[in-house]
């Protein structure tokens, strides 16, 4: 049978074949820029949490995950059902819209993968690697599978009842990752030597590296959300541009007047700051409205990095201020900057919608950021009190990258945290106590 025949459009597959690929790619550029904004002690640890969520997610994803997320509902809205665990009944010949269904059910894949490995960057320097390797699978099953479906399944309640608007993901992936990780870490508890010890990323050349690659996977993230090589897929691609320009440089001016000095990590947090907020917004909002909605992700963001601080959770690599504070805000902002044009009759406050909108995402955020932090804070203690959760102090105090993995990312111990200068940078077998 013939592509035509089975109602698939080549330029829409290409397209969302590229996108898949480049959301993919997130997963390493987002290990990069933890891996850079930890100390040289846990840097493998990191970039670790980040790539085995791929092959995790993956094998949740394929056996139950996508079936139940975009399966047809059948629990009023709350979940799908298990019609295509295994990915039983989807072939080469079965289409979703214009596209292959396993092209849409991989192009999904990669948003779940993301959303786990978010979360790694709230609990950084401290947690079991075995622990987290339990916490995946089950998280994904039990957290984003169920707000998948709530936005996007058929029959999902967000959407399909309540009316909220996310076009690829604030719900989903930002406040749910946000949420999920502030329970996590308070669960886990605080780094030891919070607030006392000097904790600066030990490498930004490497944060800004993993920042670009998230910044050009975010192309496909929001514009392949369009699943279709359309002019909606264009708009959702400038609009992501734009509001990462913005929030990089909000960021900046926050900066430059609080602290008198404009940094590389404040470009590289406000540019994610940005295109976090734009997210769920990049299909719904004008051009001016992705200006305003980055701005103030921006701004807002680089003063939320530091309620950590004020209220004693310990969040890292600051996953709640850009993530669940980001995702908000471009969440909530489709109520007051959402025009017609773009959503096919939804409107904002600002274009004559009134409140009715606004109300309908705030709706959405409580609900799904309640949610997501509750099962998480309940998955969390379960494991924490099985298996245990936070790394053993003699552990944490020496690195998780030897006392885990038994390597180091850089030998001879450059930039002062790892093994004296003319030592083995990886002791022997008999000497490296690994945990799992």
């Amino acid at each position: 049978m013939s592509l035509a025949a089975q109602g698939i459009d080549t330029g829409d597959t290409a397209w969302l074949l590229a996108a898949t690929a480049l959301v993919l790619l997130m997963t390493p550029g987002l290990a990069l820029f933890y891996g850079g904004m930890v100390r040289t002690k846990s840097v493998l640890n990191m970039l670790m949490m980040s790539f085995v969520s791929i092959a995790l997610v993956t094998v949740v994803w394929l056996v139950a995950g996508y079936s139940l997320a975009f399966g047809d509902d059948s629990f009023g809205g709350l979940i799908g059902n298990l019609e295509h665990a295994g990915m039983s009944g989807l072939g080469p010949g079965s289409v979703h819209g214009t596209v292959p269904t396993l092209l849409f059910a991989t192009f999904q894949l990669t948003f779940a993968i993301i959303t786990a490995a978010l979360i790694s960057g709230a609990i950084a320097d401290r947690a079991r690697f075995g622990a987290w390797l339990v916490f995946v699978p089950v998280w994904a099953l039990l957290v984003y599978v169920p707000v998948a479906h709530w936005v996007w399944g058929p029959g999902g309640w967000v959407l399909d009842r309540l009316g909220a608007l996310d076009f690829a993901g604030g719900l989903p992936v930002e406040i749910t990752s946000g949420a999920s990780g502030l329970a996590l870490a308070l669960v886990i508890g605080p780094r030891l030597g919070f607030k006392k010890d000097a904790m600066r990323p030990h490498n930004l050349p490497m944060v800004v590296l993993g920042a670009g690659l998230l910044w050009f996977g975010w192309f496909g993230f929001n514009a392949g959300s369009a699943l279709g090589a359309n002019g909606l897929a264009a708009a959702a691609f400038l609009n992501t541009l734009a509001a990462g320009c913005t929030g990089l440089l909000g960021w900046l001016f926050v900066e430059q007047k609080r602290d008198g000095h404009p940094t590389t990590l404040g470009a590289a947090s406000g540019a994610v700051a940005g295109l976090v907020a734009i997210t769920p917004s990049c299909g719904s909002v004008s051009l001016l409205g992705a200006l305003v909605v980055g701005l103030a992700a921006g701004v807002v963001c680089s003063y939320a990095v530091g309620w950590k601080f004020r209220l004693n959770y310990d969040d890292s690599l600051d996953v709640v201020g850009v993530h669940l504070v980001g995702g908000v805000i471009g969440t909530l902002l489709i109520g007051v900057f959402a025009e017609k044009a773009m959503t096919g009759g939804a409107e904002g406050l600002l274009y004559g919608g009134g409140l009715a909108q606004l109300g309908k995402q705030l709706v959405a955020v409580v609900a799904v950021g309640a949610y997501a932090f509750l099962m998480t804070y309940g998955i969390g203690k379960l494991i924490d009190k099985v298996m245990g959760f936070r790394a053993d102090e003699e552990h944490e105090h020496t690195g998780l990258d030897l006392t885990v993995h038994a390597e180091t990312a850089y030998d001879h111990g450059v930039l002062g945290h790892g093994a004296p200068v003319g030592a083995s940078p990886v002791p022997s077998a008999q000497k490296v106590k690994t945990q799992a």
